[in-house]
């Protein structure tokens, strides 16, 4: 075999952008771009978030080859003898568990939600929407000072075979081609889709993370954090199987904020006073200790268990930045009933009374 491209560091660059043109020309051909209502602040946004990641690409691969060779000169290449089968599996495992830990954590950190939130405030899938994260969201990002590390250790062509495997999903996965949503339809086919959405991520798995509310028994925002492989979900329960899409993505709240402040934050803040990196921006808790009795219609309703909400008792979206999600539950006619508001409920989302416990 010749390995003359695969150890050649571009031509991981290379195939992504072959990748990405060959993704947006299916969306293309299947009229994707024809009714999109991405705006021109959109599509500047997706396009320099691009070239943040490609940034940052560049100063981990220089940074960790530059550092690596100056404290430990002795280690350059130190694995260029290893086999192919060996080294790919090697860089694709340790490179999707720290981004499935580096993802959730993005989920669960107040800090880190604010550079993680662009890319859950877009309401449209495709492949522009798959880099949507703010520059310094991409600095921090493992898996490009991994690529760099294993660049320097001599794992150059896994590391280029390990990102061509790992974009293809990634790039489906975000895609408005649904490949999966046909082979779900074919009984004979479902065993062998059980297998493959166990393994890999599929567009339905990883669209119901981009869904905007759990209400409708198909999203999970705060689950699915699976990048290539969804055995990381499955072992940490965080995996959502539906085989069904959403039909409304994006944030509860609308984020109208322009392409800098997502890209920049914080070193420029959004002008929207009630956007979460404007300036002076607060979540402030607004539960309190006395439940709420009232009476709701039947139908799915979303709890509020975070204590943020501003529209107590139910979620409105502000448990993004913590480690608590909303509990859906369903009415199945018209009563009243006792919801709780101090959130230390144990039978949530109605109350116990364990409010009555706490010392004012």
């Amino acid at each position: 075999m010749n390995y003359e491209l695969l150890n050649d560091p571009n031509t991981g660059k290379y195939f992504v952008l072959i990748s990405i043109l060959f993704f947006a020309g299916i969306e293309i051909v299947l009229g994707h771009y024809k009714n999109t209502k991405r705006t021109k602040n959109v599509w500047i946004f997706e396009g320099m978030s691009f070239i943040g990641l490609s940034i940052t690409s560049f100063i981990a691969l220089g940074g960790t080859i530059y550092l690596g060779t100056l404290f430990f000169p002795n280690a350059l290449n130190s694995l260029s003898h290893w086999s192919l089968w060996l080294a790919v599996p090697f860089y694709m495992i340790i490179d999707d568990f720290a981004q499935y830990w580096y993802h959730r954590y993005a989920h669960e950190s107040h800090w880190m939600w604010k550079h993680h939130r662009p890319h859950h405030a877009a309401e449209e899938m495709g492949i522009s929407a798959t880099y949507r994260n703010s520059f310094i969201y991409y600095l921090w990002l493992p898996n490009v000072w991994w690529a760099g590390i294993c660049t320097f250790l001599g794992l150059i062509p896994a590391t280029i075979i390990g990102l061509i495997i790992k974009q293809l999903i990634v790039a489906s996965s975000h895609s408005t081609w649904k490949w999966d949503e046909f082979l779900y339809k074919i009984k004979a086919l479902s065993p062998v889709m059980t297998v493959v959405e166990r393994i890999i991520i599929t567009p339905a798995f990883h669209h119901a993370h981009h869904g905007k509310s759990k209400a409708d028994g198909i999203s999970d925002p705060n689950g699915n954090f699976g990048n290539a492989f969804s055995v990381w979900d499955q072992l940490f329960g965080t995996a959502l199987y539906t085989r069904q899409f959403p039909t409304d993505y994006g944030l509860p709240t609308p984020a109208k904020d322009n392409w800098a402040a997502h890209l920049f934050y914080p070193f420029i803040k959004s002008k929207q006073p009630n956007s979460e990196i404007s300036k002076g921006f607060v979540k402030e808790k607004t539960a309190e200790n006395e439940p709420i009795l009232m009476k709701l219609e039947a139908g799915t309703h979303l709890w509020c268990q975070c204590g943020f909400s501003k529209t107590q008792p139910f979620c409105d979206g502000s448990h993004h930045g913590t480690k608590y999600k909303p509990i859906a539950f369903e009415m199945k006619k018209e009563r009243e009933v006792k919801l709780c508001n101090c959130k230390i409920t144990k039978t949530g989302p109605f109350c116990d009374n364990s409010h009555l416990d706490i010392k004012a």
